[in-house]
């Protein structure tokens, strides 16, 4: 009987199932290896969903990278009504596609909410109309309850577009961006239908009397509604709720039991595998039977590989990919050759891939760090020699301007001549066509991302076997030099004539209407954004001792204003630990920039700092915009014990585990595991180190360490061991003139 009830509740949890046998015999069968266990429990999409000043996470219901992701339509998880329900969204943030809504179709309070990954209900206030929600990967399953007895179900399109009834049947398409969504949609039972022309396009208003219940089953497709159709067909050939529900479920927790956590409180799981939900919703897969839309130039290809969109890579080239290829580098070489193939159709490197095409957004040339981190770390299913021919020509020939995809200009030739982009004085106006007139030129992050980007550039030009190219990205990567004002200790905007911009106030430009000099974040944040030169900062700065003392003060140093004035100009820059921002994508590599000074103590005690005040489970518990993984690939690294400091470095900074144990089962077969004796609140300073049985004085190793499989071992203390990893020979590679090559063994 014991086992009976243990078999039950793997069923019920979706990790096994039973199969009748000969002679009538019941076996239970693991679905998965014996590993898996019930993580997906531990997953809160309502972590975030209350935004602390800009834009909360959604609750969203998704299959991992896949297109379908659904959530209620709402200001946020406070707004007592829910407008409608998406049938899928364009991609994170941005346009939801078609909608659905019980009853009239007209907004609804409502109660009793529950939400997973892959599972969605609510109750409605007045009417008391349940709404439940399952996905597939490119199709979405409602069944709605009606306790009057009187089902009806109104479909709208949001934007543009058209839908109609055909014998039952839901079809039509809406448009947006320059492109459009399909879809193909059946009810369970045989219904009366009304089609209104709207404003937006059509509304479809489905209806049958005497029934308490009405399911709804669709397709979603960016080729054809015939191929919505055929999405539908394969995807949720018959009615059943609870099968799609399950289903989902399994491959939640098929996907996430990729890390165990052990050890821990309930609290820290709920965070740490939230976070992991976080870091699978995108990039998506729209390939659609070996075939796929692309708005990169307008026509329907054929690929044997999966095509994927919705990257923002200045959000997510820091943790999220990086992320993503230790897990998963077969798919992460997928999505790098789909941003080969956009780059083919378009001629432009994307940095902003959305399903609509290239969207100028932000600055840099972050697929060049992708490309090269992937590279490295061993995922080399790609074509690299027209992946670098793409990010060279994005370098080169693209504008660095802001929010631009334009060809260079003349900013770009004085960038190419004198190493930086120029400030405009205060009170000069801008004469530069192109230069966007919200965005402005942001001189300084513009020049220190591009060299970043371009001494990634330089590593795969090594590999190539360009002498000369590698030559020039090297020149160019120490660009950042140009702008640190050594009496400030800070980067600092400079003109056309080589001359600092003053009067400057490096706390406060960098917000809202006031990105003349920096964008989303300050002076502050951005004079550490040199993750590939640490050693060269250092030295600038005049030594190890005075950037120890800078980087102290930077969790010291004192806004200069009252909150409100400061958060109303840089509401980006949220979350502040003195002039430290932990809710924006620049400020994640700074804590662990202590392991270079040969203080790792201090990336400890402001690891587990920053992640017990800022993440929480609650609905305020993400500390910024959580740009689709963003933030949480940070949480998801720093809550294992290490950290991708340089993407393009095949490397890991050790920080400070919240867990006992964590496991990491890679899709080569391998475990990597970390331990941490001794481990709790308090005791979050590492004593000692070893790997695979070897004790090591240093708080890095190598990507290899983890791919190969192997076990690193923590001691972990209330009192910090201040002479690990402080010898100079054992601090983490820091410098402009490393060979990233020789860290992949």
């Amino acid at each position: 009987m014991e086992m009976k009830l243990e078999i039950a509740k793997l069923i019920a949890k979706g990790i096994c199932r039973v199969e009748i046998v000969a002679a009538g015999f019941v076996v239970a069968l693991m679905m998965f290896p014996s590993y898996v266990t019930a993580q997906v429990e531990y997953v809160d999409p309502t972590i975030g969903n209350v935004g602390i000043l800009l834009v909360p996470t959604r609750p969203a219901v998704f299959l991992p990278n896949s297109m379908v992701r659904v959530y209620p339509i709402r200001t946020d998880a406070l707004s007592d009504q829910i407008d409608s329900f998406p049938l899928t969204i364009s991609s994170h943030r941005m346009r939801e596609l078609f909608s659905i809504m019980p009853g009239e179709g007209s907004p609804a309070a409502y109660d009793q909410e529950k939400t997973s990954p892959y599972y969605l209900s609510t109750r409605f206030d007045g009417s008391l109309i349940k709404v439940e929600f399952s996905p597939t990967e490119r199709c979405g399953y409602f069944r709605f309850a009606f306790p009057d007895g009187k089902a009806s179900v109104v479909l709208a399109n949001r934007l543009s577009g058209d839908l109609r009834m055909q014998d039952g049947v839901v079809l039509g398409e809406e448009n947006f961006d320059g492109m459009k969504a399909y879809v193909y949609g059946e009810f369970s039972s045989p219904v009366v239908s009304k089609v209104d022309h709207i404003q937006s396009g059509s509304r479809v208003t489905a209806s049958i009397s005497d029934t308490k219940s009405l399911d709804f089953r669709y397709g979603i497709s960016f080729i054809s509604a015939e191929q919505a159709k055929k999405n539908l067909r394969r995807e949720i050939p018959a009615w059943g709720f609870t099968q799609v529900k399950d289903a989902g479920r399994a491959r939640w927790n098929k996907v996430l039991a990729q890390i165990a956590a052990e050890g821990g409180t309930e609290t820290q799981r709920r965070i740490f595998y939230t976070a992991l939900y976080r870091s699978f919703e995108r990039m998506v897969n729209i390939t659609e039977d070996g075939h796929y839309y692309s708005a990169f130039d307008h026509q329907i290809h054929q690929d044997a590989r999966p095509f994927y969109v919705d990257n923002w890579l200045w959000d997510t080239f820091r943790a999220l990919e990086p992320l993503q290829t230790l897990l998963n580098p077969e798919m992460e070489a997928d999505k790098i050759q789909s941003y080969v193939r956009m780059y083919q159709q378009s001629g432009v490197m994307p940095t902003f891939a959305t399903v609509a095409g290239n969207y100028a957004c932000m600055n840099g040339n972050h697929a060049a760090p992708w490309f090269a981190d992937a590279w490295f770390k061993g995922v080399q299913n790609f074509d690299l020699p027209t992946a670098y021919e793409g990010v060279r020509k994005r370098s080169l020939e693209v504008t660095m301007l802001p929010w631009s995809l334009a060809p260079k200009g003349p900013l770009d030739d004085f960038y190419f001549t004198h190493g930086y982009m120029p400030a405009l004085r205060p009170g000069e106006k801008e004469t530069v066509p192109g230069v966007h007139p919200f965005e402005k030129r942001q001189p300084v992050p513009v020049t220190l991302g591009n060299s970043f980007d371009d001494w990634n550039i330089a590593q795969l030009a090594r590999v190539l076997h360009k002498t000369e190219d590698e030559k020039l990205f090297l020149q160019r990567a120490a660009n950042y030099k140009n702008l640190f004002r050594a009496e400030k200790g800070l980067m600092w905007p400079k003109d056309s004539d080589g001359h600092w911009i003053e009067p400057m106030d490096p706390k406060f430009d960098g917000g809202m209407g006031a990105r003349d000099y920096y964008d989303e974040n300050n002076g502050y944040t951005y004079t550490w954004d040199v993750t590939h030169d640490f050693n060269g900062l250092i030295t600038l700065m005049g030594g190890p001792a005075k950037a120890e003392a800078n980087l102290d003060q930077l969790f010291r140093e004192p806004l200069g204003r009252s909150k409100y004035e400061f958060q109303a100009k840089l509401p980006d820059s949220t979350s502040m630990a003195g002039q430290f921002s932990m809710g924006n994508e620049p400020s994640l590599a700074i804590p662990y920039i202590y392991n270079r000074l040969g203080t790792p103590w201090k990336t400890q005690k402001r690891i587990r700092m920053l992640l017990e005040s800022f993440f929480t489970d609650t609905l305020q518990g993400i500390p910024g915009d959580e740009d689709g993984g963003g933030l949480s690939a940070f949480v998801v690294f720093s809550m294992m014990g290490f950290y991708p400091v340089t993407p393009g470095i095949p490397t890991y900074d050790v920080g400070s585990p919240a867990f006992d144990k964590v496991t990491i089962h890679l899709k080569n077969g391998k475990d990597f595991s970390i331990i941490a004796r001794n481990n709790s609140h308090d005791n979050k300073y590492v004593q000692d180190i070893r790997l695979n049985g070897q004790t090591i004085n240093r708080v890095w190793f190598r990507h290899a360490d983890i791919a190969n499989g192997g076990t690193l071992e923590l001691t972990m203390a209330d009192t910090p061991n201040t002479s690990l990893g402080s010898g100079v020979s054992n601090l983490p590679p820091a410098s402009l003139e490393i060979n990233s090559e020789t860290y992949q063994e």
